[in-house]
């Protein structure tokens, strides 16, 4: 199974950030129901590994914190633009979690993320887009502002890939109730 950890978004977060889903031709845009801020891709795995990730996940305690999104951007590959986003507010407790989740994973035995994180939500995903298109994209959403909401929980989801796109199911859920 195909799993990652990320941290799930209330209704009216995911409607303002699908307000951006429009404008670039070419694009795959990820549905708002799609949309979360990823913690860490874990990939492929087995039953046992899956049910290991979710005893080490289930240990953290952090208290909730608030987020919210502010800019739009992009990820490149070489120097191609593959990839805008919505950008988490630099906090230092999404950064906490990501951290726990993080050490978590890797005592279970997955290797360590070399990329480094940024806290972001993926609005689509581009190829052959030229980069002027995207450059006129990002003016005209300078600005852009969603939030806060408070993040009272953190999750484990498997993808499943398809013609459509990814569908992510829970797998489980964790309260974010400590310190």
């Amino acid at each position: 199974m195909r799993i990652f950890v990320g941290i799930p978004l209330p209704e009216d977060i995911r409607e303002r950030l699908g307000g951006l889903c429009s404008g670039l031709p070419r694009a795959r845009w990820i549905s708002p129901e799609n949309m979360h801020v990823t913690l860490r891709f874990i990939g492929e795995t087995d039953d046992a590994m899956a049910e290991d990730v979710d005893v080490a996940l289930g240990a953290i305690r952090l208290p909730p914190f608030e987020i919210s999104f502010s800019n739009v951007g992009f990820f490149e590959r070489g120097r191609k633009v593959h990839t805008l986003w919505a950008g988490v507010e630099e906090g230092k407790t999404v950064g906490q979690l990501r951290d726990k989740v993080e050490n978590a994973v890797v005592r279970v035995g997955f290797e360590s993320e070399k990329r480094k994180f940024k806290a972001h939500v993926t609005l689509a995903r581009l190829r052959g887009v030229p980069a002027r298109r995207v450059s006129e994209y990002l003016h005209v959403r300078d600005g852009f502002f969603a939030g806060p909401f408070l993040a009272e929980r953190f999750t484990l989801f498997r993808s499943h890939l398809g013609r459509g796109g990814a569908h992510y199911e829970v797998l489980a859920d964790y309260p974010l109730d400590g310190v």
